[in-house]
């Protein structure tokens, strides 16, 4: 056990962490273009938060959570998703009294216990953004924007937006009166959890996964159909400014998100391209729960995509990236002042910027050219008495083979401009 890491967690190194690392930058840099800053919440919250921001009756509260009494008897709980934590940090820092709206992204591990699968870990990792303080359908749209962003970055194609309404509280009120009058006249058929919803939260069965309960809510009437004059007029506000940006989608009232916190907008990304058809990204607004955390009524809307289903959908569309090693120079040598010599200039060049390497483990000088190789030097060069002795060396480039000689003082200035040339 002590060698095993805990079942749904995973090592990431070598070719992979490469392929994280270009993902995170694309992230970064897409976010920036956007104008969202980057906040990074605690890895643990008060059970309280969850509870009341995703909902009681969501799966991931009744079963998926990671919580535990401190030592201090506080229920505390992995996060396991990232809005509740970013908007308990809004209120907490009085972001609210900077300049509006709030635009925020995270790169953050979660935690859930459920079946680990292709693309879905008990630690994972999420990426969202919250658009925070601002009512209107185009920050719907900007936040689907984001979506389709990275997306189009990431070289994913094969994925269609699915968007639909669940309104506001009162559409919502109007619609679960239709929807318990229809799904009670099939209580009987549902699973126990959704017999148990049924009271609580019916919108919650129209999510459940279990087929039977997918059969019955098939023929249920659709939200779209309750949804009052405002919130009908923000819909179609988002459609058509979608239409305008030519961003594809379709009206899904299947679209009803797992966590409580939803109005109006939801919408998701969803691949065929991981073995069966799944969702890779979804969100949308959430007008309640700021106030519901405690602070002033403020609109919000955001989404989250898994990073490791993100990464399974792009490696399937473009294949995987296998990692090569690369240096720009490794420097050999002969004799104890010839070793001294080497790491000296691989630490100056190192500073300047020039990724550099010498052996550690006292290898021959035909061994240490190997290493070179393998480790992918784009030049060479060997030290011994000669070398330091006349201060000059040659440094060979190793896939052409030309050699160009240099004195040692000037190894900086000329790996420099090699590398330069090289690139």
């Amino acid at each position: 056990m002590l060698t095993q890491a805990p079942r749904g967690t995973k090592d990431l190194f070598g070719s992979e962490v490469n392929a994280w690392q270009e993902m995170e930058q694309i992230i970064r840099e897409l976010c920036k273009d956007f104008g969202y800053g980057e906040i990074r919440t605690p890895i643990f919250e008060h059970t309280e938060l969850f509870q009341r921001g995703v909902g009681e009756t969501t799966d991931i509260v009744q079963k998926e959570m990671y919580s535990f009494q401190d030592k201090k008897g506080r229920n505390i709980t992995l996060k396991p998703e990232g809005t509740a934590g970013a908007v308990r940090a809004y209120l907490e820092q009085k972001m609210y009294a900077d300049i509006q709206p709030t635009k925020l992204y995270y790169i953050t591990p979660a935690f859930r216990y459920e079946k680990p699968q292709a693309g879905r870990m008990r630690q994972f990792h999420q990426f969202g953004v919250e658009f925070i303080g601002a009512d209107s359908p185009t920050a719907d749209v900007e936040v689907i924007t984001v979506a389709a962003e990275l997306l189009r970055r990431m070289g994913i194609s094969k994925v269609k937006l699915h968007i639909n309404s669940l309104g506001g509280p009162e559409c919502r009120k109007k619609y679960n009166e239709k929807l318990k009058v229809y799904l009670g006249e099939n209580l009987d058929h549902l699973c126990p959890t959704c017999r148990e919803r049924f009271e609580k939260n019916p919108l919650r069965i129209l999510d459940c996964k279990n087929e039977n309960c997918g059969k019955i809510v098939a023929n249920a009437p659709t939200v779209l159909d309750s949804l009052g004059e405002e919130c009908k007029n923000h819909f179609e506000m988002v459609k058509t400014l979608l239409d305008e940006m030519g961003i594809e989608y379709t009206v899904d009232p299947g679209i009803v998100r797992g966590l409580d916190y939803y109005t109006r907008t939801v919408f998701e990304f969803i691949s065929t391209d991981i073995g069966a058809q799944g969702t890779i990204c979804g969100g949308g607004r959430y007008n309640n729960l700021v106030e519901e955390l405690g602070g002033a009524s403020t609109p919000a809307v955001g989404f989250a995509v898994g990073l490791e289903r993100l990464l399974l959908v792009s490696e399937a569309e473009k294949g995987k990236k296998e990692y090569v090693p690369s240096r720009d120079i490794f420097i050999g040598y002969i004799g104890e002042k010839a070793l001294i010599k080497a790491h000296h200039f691989v630490y100056q060049l190192r500073r300047a910027g020039i990724s550099a390497e010498a052996d550690h483990l006292g290898k021959s000088v035909k061994a240490q050219m190997k290493y070179g190789d393998k480790i992918g030097a784009k030049y060479s060069m060997i030290l011994g008495d000669d070398e330091i002795n006349t201060g000059k060396a040659v440094i060979k480039n190793m896939e052409t083979k030309e050699q160009t000689e240099v004195l040692l003082d000037d190894i900086v200035e000329v790996v420099a401009e090699l590398c330069k040339k090289n690139e």
